[in-house]
């Protein structure tokens, strides 16, 4: 896939810009942060050349002038809201972020929980964070929010939170997720500075929808694909457009929260023209390091399809909603693309029906498609990532990287002594019997050495595969999408 999007000029522009943001407010920024801070992969997808690491490469830039919080809610800890892509909930992931940005330099200030009315979940978590050594904070609903603007911007709204005390000049507010609470305890900062005679401001980082892209673009278009479980629709931000003639795009729940925002903001500094549009108050520059418009638009319209696959997978296995899949569905028509449009799909159905059973796809950086099929001993998807591997390595089709004499007693163990449901050796078992046949033949040692070159390949399978084999092909950095049809007549899936 060509490159479209320049990351250094992205990184450069961007921290040049917060810096100015900085100033702007005589020197503290409480800066809501959205997305992922690791592994933004709908990034990377769809804007080819984006670091899908590169927002926590812009803290560590600016690491000598920042301080993060993290914001979660006490109802996502106490229904155990999990992520889906690593299917760790909140709680676990706030820990797993400290963890890691802690191993980088990066100062993490404290946690807040938000939403607190007593739940015991939350009380757990606060426990532990307590005997960590990690400061936490609690905040609680405010009474008449969002209409009572008075009573929000006073001792019994905001200055009831606690005040979380900050040292650096950026302080970042991010969370493990939509709803946690980020802006609220933005908000509830600048309100104790301001009121402790100190500068502060408010500002927000999302990196989609692109303002400065057309509304229509393929890049907006699957923002709008990543979120349709979430009925986000990307729109003209009307507030620009009238207080500065300019069209930029904005989303609709920025929108419609802008006057409270802006209300808010304008009691608690006393400035009612700080900002004028939800676009104002953004800091994203994604759109100025977009480097080539044509590969962007291809690569996010391959993300678009991609989406609509696993819509269709969500919503067959009763995890996902019709009107999501109807969503994309329209995107799709809208841009004239269909599903045969991705390069993997035909192959792999083409394989399915010559062979008689389960097959999948993957295109190779060369452009080069490999497929695979189902058999006695493996799934058709480790069937295709040895084949995949062996065109890599320059190993002749005919050649058998494992023999079945190795692969037989791992199947006999699974079954008979593991008790695995599973007739065949997904993914995991197979690379597990290539790494230790790779000890003793230079040939299998090859294969292994190509792994790697599958990041970033497509591939498609014929059927919904079981979370260990799809997670593992994940892990191997495959964009993978499936059939929205079950492996077996099987209930338990």
């Amino acid at each position: 896939m060509s490159t479209g999007f320049d990351n250094t000029l992205y990184i450069l522009k961007q921290k040049q810009h917060i810096l100015e943001r900085i100033a702007q407010f005589k020197g503290k920024l409480y800066l809501e942060f959205g997305g992922k801070l690791f592994d933004d992969y709908h990034a990377a997808r769809v804007l080819p050349g984006f670091d899908a690491n590169g927002k926590i490469r812009l803290l560590y830039e600016l690491r000598d002038q920042a301080e993060i919080i993290f914001a979660i809610s006490a109802d996502d800890i106490e229904k155990t809201k999990t992520r889906a892509d690593l299917g760790i909930g909140y709680d676990m992931e706030v820990l797993r972020l400290i963890d890691d940005i802690t191993k980088m330099g990066i100062a993490v200030n404290s946690v807040v929980i938000t939403k607190y009315t007593g739940q015991s979940a939350a009380d757990a978590f606060a426990a532990k964070l307590t005997t960590r050594g990690v400061r936490n904070y609690i905040h609680r609903p405010i009474k008449g929010y969002p209409a009572d603007i008075a009573h929000i911007c006073s001792p019994e709204g905001y200055g009831s939170n606690p005040y979380v005390e900050t040292t650096k000049p950026l302080v970042v507010v991010t969370a493990p997720g939509p709803g946690s609470g980020k802006l609220a305890t933005c908000l509830s900062q600048v309100y104790h500075e301001i009121q402790m005679g100190h500068d502060a401001g408010y500002a927000k980082f999302e990196t989609f929808p692109i303002w400065n892209l057309p509304l229509k673009h393929p890049v907006n278009l699957a923002y709008e694909a990543a979120t349709a479980d979430l009925d986000d629709v990307n729109m003209i931000d009307p507030f620009h457009l009238e207080a500065y003639g300019k069209t930029t795009v904005n989303y609709n729940r920025d929108i419609e929260a802008f006057p409270i925002v802006r209300n808010i903001l304008s009691h608690i500094t006393g400035d009612e023209d700080l900002y004028k549009s939800p676009t104002d108050m953004g800091v994203n520059m994604a759109g100025y390091a977009i480097v080539d418009d044509n590969a962007v638009r291809a690569a996010a319209c391959q993300e678009i399809i991609r989406r609509y696959y696993s819509a269709l997978c969500d919503h067959k296995q009763g995890k996902g909603k019709a009107s999501a899949v109807e969503k994309i569905a329209r995107i799709m028509q809208e841009l004239s693309l269909k599903p045969e449009d991705r390069a993997v799909v035909r192959p792999a159905l083409e394989k399915k029906a010559k062979a008689g059973c389960a097959a999948a796809a993957i295109q190779l950086a060369d452009g080069h498609i490999v497929t695979g099929k189902a058999s006695d001993l493996m799934s058709a998807s480790s069937s295709c990532v040895l084949n995949a591997i062996k065109y890599l390595a320059h190993i002749d089709d005919s050649m058998t990287l494992i023999s079945p004499i190795i692969l037989e007693p791992i199947l006999k163990l699974k079954i008979d002594i593991l008790g695995s449901r599973s007739s065949v050796l997904k993914v995991d078992d197979v690379l597990a019997a290539l790494s230790i046949t790779a000890a003793t033949n230079t040939l299998t040692e090859r294969a292994m050495d190509a792994l790697p070159q599958l990041r970033d390949c497509d591939m498609h399978a014929t059927n919904m595969l079981h979370s260990g084999d799809a997670g593992t092909l994940r892990k191997l950095g495959l964009r993978l999408t499936c059939e929205p049809e079950w492996p077996s007549k099987d209930l338990f899936f």
